[in-house]
């Protein structure tokens, strides 16, 4: 297969160099519940905007996902975990750090560089004796470090085709889809370059099943005779819901008829086309050939049909959960083959295979599609593992979880001892060994920082207990939420201000207070004395 050099921006891709940790000591606290004496291996398989409506283990409404059932049938399934940010740089930087956003220095993906210098805990499973890989989507704009050996997407990526960054500099084209390019380079790591005499972490990290969803050639004719429920939420007016009224994500408004459904045609312009046109300008004869046999009936058809108004909004949401689904139909099937190869190796005996997303997504709810918000659907995030014998828990786990606790969970499965006080998250394994601490978090801290930029949803930060959630919407906008999760479980009625809510409002308000003085986070709201007394 040749391999054809491309062009690679010092700016956005400088080098980097591993900085040596600072030793450990200096300010840690002491973990003396190791979980074995032989190191576990790790392999994280992470997607981009997999939301847990999309996965049957979550729900049976639309997707079937029979490979990542089984992660969840035979394993354990995380029904209440959620993220720190939802943005996929933001959320990549949480995991690697254990810290919020704050914290870490990466905010958004608009004006963040990823200081590669700081402690991850890929380094630290280094000092441990790890191998240490990652294969796939980086989108921090620095080039990694921690790992032993990596192979990386500029930017998001592209599904056909695509470029990959060396880790000796070079960007190369690859011929084929970019999720079977991923796990082939994975398990050929697996295979042939992995000493088999060490313990490896191995990051599996997907473009899929990010926007535009370009499903594999050989799935295009997937879903096309079905018709999926549309949310019931799906024209929400957003009354009361003023950040919510304003962001610029609706699929029946903003999603690109080109970019987005791939309705191209010579007379027709839209936005996003030149963007649309270049990635199917990345395909081969083929390749093209078999996607313009799928789509050129379905775009005469759209563009005599003369659709408008409720019908055009609905016929758009069919497009867009099709083709999401057959972008998640290859994730799927390639996750399979990871769990066959460790099978096959007989490696699960002492591998803990993790399987989340960058953050959730919307599936027409609230009739958007992207993330951002705090709302349930694109705070929360799937998270299924597949724990070896040694890690006793099975079925669900109902304690709220956050993407920041992935750090300090690896660093103890990997026997280190000594997990530094920086570190904000907290250890998973104690809920994998069906051991639950009583003071486990009642409480989740978010802060969203990218704005303004695309989808013009506001800058906000909030707080999540098991029933309530507050948020409070600001920079350029002053305004507060409040949502009774169990009463509303879809957030339609903003209950803040309303008679009757006055002692809710000020618990909800401590604990706000409290998560923004227990993460340190710079930017708080001015309590008022008689709100938090």
């Amino acid at each position: 297969m040749p391999l054809t050099p491309n062009r690679r921006s010092a700016l956005i891709y400088p080098s980097a160099a591993i900085v040596a940790l600072a030793p450990a000591a200096t300010s840690c606290s002491t973990n003396k519940n190791n979980v074995q004496q032989k190191p576990m291996n790790i392999v994280y398989i992470m997607t981009d905007d997999h939301t847990a409506q999309m996965m049957s283990c979550y729900d049976t409404r639309y997707a079937d996902t029979p490979n990542l059932d089984r992660i969840s049938r035979d394993g354990v399934r995380f029904t209440n975990g959620f993220v720190a940010n939802s943005l996929s740089g933001p959320s990549r930087a949480c995991l690697f750090t254990g810290k919020h956003s704050h914290k870490n220095g990466f905010t958004d993906n608009t004006t963040c560089v990823f200081d590669g210098s700081q402690p991850t805990f890929p380094k630290y499973l280094q000092k441990a004796g790890y191998e240490t890989a990652l294969f796939g989507k980086w989108h921090l704009e620095s080039l990694p470090t921690g790992f032993d050996r990596w192979e990386i997407v500029p930017g998001q990526g592209d599904y056909y085709n695509p470029d990959f960054i060396l880790q000796n500099g070079d960007t190369v084209v690859e011929h084929g889809y970019l999720t079977n390019l991923i796990t082939d380079k994975s398990l050929d790591w697996l295979e042939n370059e992995h000493d088999p005499e060490k313990p490896f972490f191995l990051a599996i990290h997907h473009k899929a099943i990010h926007r535009n969803w370009m499903a594999d050639t050989c799935h295009l004719g997937l879903y096309e005779d079905r018709t999926f429920p549309v949310p019931d939420n799906f024209f929400d007016d957003y009354e009361g819901r003023e950040a919510a009224s304003t962001a610029e994500m609706r699929v029946d408004d903003h999603m690109d008829l080109i970019y987005d459904l791939k309705m191209n045609r010579p007379d027709k312009h839209s936005r996003l086309k030149e963007r649309y046109e270049s990635y199917y300008n990345r395909m081969d004869s083929a390749q093209k050939a078999a996607w313009d046999a799928h789509y050129d009936p379905i775009i005469k058809d759209f563009y005599n049909s003369g659709l408008t108004g409720k019908e055009l909004a609905e016929w758009k949401f069919q497009r867009y959960i099709k083709d999401y689904l057959k972008v998640v139909k290859s994730l799927d099937e390639n996750v399979g083959r990871v769990l066959d190869y460790l099978e096959q190796h007989d490696m699960l005996d002492n591998t803990l295979v993790v399987y989340t997303s960058d953050q959730g997504f919307y599936m027409g709810e609230h009739g958007w599609f992207d993330k951002r918000f705090m709302y349930e659907e694109s705070f929360r995030t799937p998270l299924i593992m597949l724990p070896p014998a040694s890690l006793k828990r099975r079925g669900d786990i109902p304690e709220m979880v956050q993407n920041i606790d992935f750090a300090p969970t690896f660093m103890e499965l990997a026997g280190i001892d000594e997990i530094p006080a920086d570190i904000q998250g907290r250890s998973l394994v104690p809920l994998l060994k069906d051991e639950t601490p009583d003071d486990w978090r009642k409480t989740l801290y978010y802060h969203f920082y990218e704005y303004p930029a695309e989808h013009a949803v506001k800058r906000h930060y909030g707080v999540r207990d098991g029933r309530y959630k507050l948020i409070h919407f600001y920079n350029d906008i002053n305004s507060w939420e409040l949502f009774d999760l169990q009463n509303d479980p879809r957030e339609m009625d903003n209950i803040y201000g309303k008679p009757g809510t006055e002692a809710i409002t000020a618990e909800m308000m401590r604990k706000l207070k409290e998560a923004q003085e227990q993460y340190d986070d710079p930017i708080r709201f001015k309590y008022p004395v008689d709100s938090i007394q």
